[in-house]
């Protein structure tokens, strides 16, 4: 171990080993001990990541599943708004993430028990998807933003080709982010004990550096502008329907913006925040010491679970909130209810005029599942 630094306690790219810390004011004193921190690890974690998983597989797969019986109904590849789009591939990117966190909630229950290709798979693709799920609601609050506050809805907002195009460019540059977990991580003895564990370990040489260099970019692209676009967007859009709404308009709209932006910032500013704090004791602008530590540990652990769970409450506030979706999902429980029936022996007369309700003049809005209608 004295001859690389490794990260504890998080399978986010930005964690150090602060076994390595001492108190600042005893140079003599030994290592700060991580078995307290561990002892909680196997508590919290797993439970927190099982149920993340449970709830995000759930509601993602309810998204995937009414967004395809839609595409189904529309027979084309480019039949979405925009905002259908990045709905769709936010959800994607939500389920990817749930899937991983069973692995590591194995981890911190016994051990990396995978292998190496399996551990730098999977913090890749971890760390893929919080970079991909956070662009994505920006791009859906701009998107908003364009269809509300400057009323465009002309040809180019209804082909979601072009929305196809910018996901793509978000998953290629997300995918060069993450290739430092392919690189990094390797499954290594946790410090103070046999068990294995899978954890990005950087190279003595420099690996200073790149903890904070990463961190700092979490920080930017995985919180900072997202946060922006969204605040500009949402409060040009809140400005905008003042004007032009009626007060209970008004209301609702105020309050589902007010969720939007909060759920978020509950989720993820208390992780970025302590992050930060890691980054000024690597640079020595606050003192190291074994208190200050533990708190990191633990905190980390807590604040990135917090963050974890929006993967699961995206669904809740950007598809299952909307009226649309809310109608297409409830005619999909009847639709699939009333196969159930025709398999007992009904007429199939009804399941063909259900069906073709879901292609009807209604669902040419703009924004199918969107949360501002």
């Amino acid at each position: 171990m004295a001859n690389e630094t490794t990260e504890y306690f998080t399978f986010m790219p930005t964690f150090e080993d602060y076994s390595a810390y001492t108190d600042e004011e005893d140079e003599d004193a030994a290592p700060c001990s991580l078995s307290e921190t561990w002892a909680f690890t196997k508590l919290f974690a797993p439970v927190v990541y099982i149920l993340v998983f449970i709830f995000a597989l759930v509601g993602n797969g309810l998204v995937l599943c009414v967004v395809r019986r839609y595409r189904r109904s529309r027979h084309a590849p480019c039949s979405f708004s925009l905002t259908d789009t990045f709905l769709l591939h936010l959800a994607v990117s939500d389920l990817l993430l749930a899937l991983i966190l069973p692995f590591f909630a194995v981890q911190w229950t016994n051990e990396w028990v995978f292998g190496v290709a399996v551990c730098k798979v999977a913090g890749a693709l971890f760390s893929l998807n919080i970079y991909c799920g956070v662009l994505f609601l920006a791009c859906i609050s701009f998107d908003r933003y364009l269809a509300i506050v400057h009323a465009i809805q002309t040809s180019w907002r209804h082909n979601t080709c072009l929305a196809q195009l910018a996901c793509a460019t978000i998953w290629i540059c997300c995918l060069g982010l993450a290739s430092v977990d392919i690189h990094f991580r390797d499954v290594v003895p946790l410090q103070g004990s046999s068990s294995l564990v899978c954890m990005l370990v950087y190279s003595p040489d420099n690996s200073e550096k790149w903890q904070v260099g990463m961190q700092l970019l979490n920080l930017t692209v995985g919180f900072g502008i997202p946060l922006v676009v969204m605040l500009y967007c949402y409060i040009r859009i809140f400005r905008a329907l003042c004007s032009t709404s009626s007060r209970r308009q008004k209301r609702r709209s105020l309050r589902l913006i007010i969720s939007l932006v909060s759920v978020f910032l509950v989720c993820w500013a208390p992780y970025n925040a302590l992050k930060m704090t890691d980054s000024l004791l690597k640079l020595k602008i606050i003192k190291s010491s074994c208190a200050l530590s533990k708190v990191l540990d633990i905190g980390i652990l807590v604040t990135e679970s917090m963050g974890l769970s929006h993967c699961a409450l995206n669904p809740l506030l950007y598809g299952l909130v909307g009226y649309k979706f809310r109608r297409e999902l409830g005619q999909m429980g009847k639709a699939a209810l009333t196969s159930l029936s025709l398999n007992r022996g009904h007429s199939f007369g009804s399941s063909r005029r259900t069906t073709s309700s879901f292609s009807s003049g209604d669902s040419e809005n703009t924004s199918y599942f969107s949360v501002m209608v």
